[in-house]
Formats: C-alpha cells, structure tokens, sequence
C-alpha cells in the first residue's frame, strides 16, 4: 500500500470511528414508519457526524413498555416515543429523562418555546412551562364531512352540538345516512372535551403542579348532559359506535354511509391517499353553547420525543443536533404533507401556508387552526399518571353506557372512583 493509499485509508477509518449512532425506538408501523426512516435517512446525509438508527417497537403501548424496561436494565435507546397517555409515566420516573430543553441549549441549540405553535407548547411541558419532551407526530380531534351527503342533506356542518341535534342530524338521517361516528371516546368526547368548553379536568392545576393529591374532576354536569346526548343521538339513529377500535368507527365513514366521522387531524395524510367514493373536507369539532359563549382551543395528541438519560455527553449532543433537524421548517413540512401531523413550529407552518398547502388542501390546515384558538385555564393538557389504565376503564365504561349496561350517572362514578385510586397509586411511586 503506497503512503498516500495508507493516508487515505486511515482518514476513512477515523471518519467512520468518529460518527456517533444513536437509536430512535419508535410506534410508526406502515406508511408513517417509512417516513421516519426516510427522516432519519436525510438527517444522516446531512452531515458526517451522527447517525440515529430509528428502530420499530410495534405499538404506542408496546413501545413505552420496552421503553421502561431497557432503561431498567440500563439498555435504554438515546430516543423514545412516548404517547399522550405515558408521558406522565415518563415524566414522572425521576432520572429517566433529560428534559428537551435543557439538552438543546446545554448543547448550544437556540431555544424558544414561543417558536411552536399553541396548541403544542405545554402538553409535554412541566409545571414551570419548561419543555420536557419534543413534540412529534401531533394531531388533533377534528370533525370530518361527507361533502355529497351535506349537499343532499341541504345543510352546513354544524359549530355547536345543539345545532347537530336540532338541524344536522335529522337532515343527514333523512337525506340516508348516519350522521356521526368517532374514533376515541377518552381523547376526543372527554379530554378535548374538556379543554375545548375550557373545563378542569383533574385537580392540581390539572395534574402539572404534582401527582400527590392529584385526582380527575370528569364527573362533572356538563360530561355527563353531553354523554346522555349521546345516547338520545344513538337511540334516534344519529350517531353510531362500533366499539374501541379506531378504524372499526372511522371505516364507515370513508364507505359513504356516515356524514360525520370525529378523528385525529393527523388521519388527513392517509384519508387524502384512499380512492373514497366522495370528497371530504374538515372543520373543528363542535361545541355545548350552554356551556360556553367562548369555545377554546383543543390540544396535541399523538406522541412525543424524549431523550432518554444514562448517555454519554456526545451521545447526548448527537440527540440535540437530530432534534434541531426534526424542527427545521423543511423537515416539518415534509412530515405534515406525507402524513397529516401538525407542523410543530410557526416557521413550518409558515412554509406551508407560502407554498400553497392549504390552498391544495383546506382540510390539512383545520387541526392547526382548532390548536391556535385562544387558549383557556385548562387547554393545555393534562398530567395525570398511569393514564393509560384510566384511558382503559374510561373505555370500559363507555362501552357499558352505549350498550345499555350502565347508566350515564354510574358510570361516571365508577370512571372517578378507579381513576382516582389509580392516581393515588401512581402518586405512592413519586414519593
């Protein structure tokens, strides 16, 4: 080998030893996981330095739990994706994480919370309004239409439940169809509920000022009035449920035999590619006038990103300058326009609102527009631990009450008494 081959050689080889890999394990299986690989497949090209591997885990639940146990036996990945309902599990375990907004600006990443967009700011913020998680793949509930069937029906999508009950759904029924299914009976009929009539949902600041003495406020008059409209809507032939199963409930709107199905903002991305026998638009979900004259903004579902702790400090640096690239506008805006997921950043939105999107596509801006309403005491979210089992029992009991198992009345009841101790248990951990 001459000297320059050598030197060439050994300038490759200290190339490849200096690259620094870190793993994303992550919940995005089909389509959105190959957008993933192909986010990680550009952050790569764009430098020499890092290389995240993202790494598939199967469900939002299964992830958290693999999540949890890695970092028990001191394996845990660089990057978890943590689900609305976890974060308070992550959050909560001292130690686990290294909030996102220390890591950006210890690693010199200029950081302003004001920079993401409202709805988004504070889900997976602590109670000092410090952000402890990125925010990722966020959505938000947002009513669906079947624009042949408004047209038939001779009527406007409706802004308030009462004009639903009174003028929509008896059209649409009339015109043949059934006038409304959803898709997340916890997230879209109770949080956002919540936050959209601006209504405390647990003690304790809503459960950001600390878990101890935290318990949930959801039986409460204004739930429960709503839940026994519900059922009315579902005896007259209004509204149909067809059990947990998100596209169980969301399958008979894209067939054209619904007029309004209730989902995630993000589903846009994927309603957009199927060969529906109509067009669709959006707009925001509906609101109780006779709870409030001034309806609020709802917040992000969907997941977060948290950089897990244990890690070296160049492991940690290559996590902050992979999260600076996640949030630049371009790389927002190609997460939005193949998916449907908000844009996080006012930037992004901004880039997509320059070049057209919205123009294109109307209903791909509504779920940004729901989270930039004003904001109320109780819309920025919730922290409230082991969620993911309340999440459970709230879907037990709905599923009573829409079976005539239960009563409104009892089954809000039950919902407070088995949250609640869930809450205390949880509480016991942080002590």
């Amino acid at each position: 080998m001459t000297s320059t081959a050598a030197a060439a050689f050994a300038m490759v080889a200290n190339s490849a030893f200096a690259e620094t890999e870190i793993t994303w394990w992550h919940a995005m299986g089909g389509a959105l996981g190959e957008t993933v690989n192909a986010i990680a497949e550009d952050f790569n090209a764009s430098q020499d330095d890092y290389k995240i591997t993202p790494v598939f885990k199967g469900t939002y639940e299964e992830a958290l739990t693999a999540g949890i146990a890695a970092f028990r036996a001191g394996e845990q990945p660089n990057i978890l994706q943590v689900f609305d309902a976890g974060a308070a599990t992550v959050i909560g375990a001292k130690g686990a994480t290294v909030p996102v907004q220390d890591l950006l600006t210890d690693n010199g990443v200029d950081f302003d919370i004001n920079d993401y967009i409202s709805g988004v700011r504070y889900f997976y913020a602590d109670a000092d309004d410090k952000m402890i998680g990125m925010p990722f793949n966020s959505s938000s509930p947002i009513m669906y239409y079947n624009m042949q069937a408004f047209e038939k029906a001779g009527v406007e999508p409706p802004k308030t439940w009462e004009e639903f009950q009174t003028v929509t759904a008896p059209a649409l029924k009339e015109a043949g169809y059934t006038a409304l299914t959803q898709s997340h009976l916890p997230w879209i009929f109770t949080e956002n509920f919540m936050s959209r009539h601006d209504l405390p949902f647990a003690t304790n600041n809503n459960g950001y000022e600390g878990a101890e003495g935290t318990e949930i406020l959801v039986n409460n008059d204004a739930i429960k009035a709503h839940f026994t409209a519900v059922t009315e809507w579902q005896d007259a032939g209004y509204f149909e449920w067809f059990g947990t199963g998100w596209g169980d409930n969301a399958t008979p709107f894209e067939e054209g035999k619904v007029g309004m199905w209730l989902g995630s903002s993000g589903s846009f991305g994927g309603l957009s590619k199927k060969d529906l026998p109509f067009d669709f638009s959006a707009t925001y979900l509906p609101y109780w006038e006779a709870v409030t004259a001034e309806p609020k903004q709802t917040f992000i579902g969907g997941a977060s990103l948290f950089a897990m702790s244990g890690h070296d400090a160049e492991d940690n640096k290559a996590t902050a300058a992979f999260f600076e690239f996640l949030t630049q506008p371009e790389t927002q805006y190609f997460w939005h326009q193949e998916t449907g997921y908000v844009p996080i950043t006012e930037a992004a939105y901004e880039m997509a609102k320059a070049d057209g999107h919205y123009d294109r596509a109307p209903a791909a801006e509504v779920g940004i527009k729901q989270l930039s309403l004003p904001a109320g005491d109780n819309t920025k979210g919730y922290r409230m631990g082991f969620y993911v089992q309340i999440r459970d029992v709230m879907n037990r009991e709905y599923g009573r009450i829409l079976t005539g198992e239960t009563s409104v009345e009892d089954a809000f009841a039950t919902i407070e008494k088995e949250a609640n101790a869930l809450l205390a248990k949880f509480a016991k951990t942080q002590s």
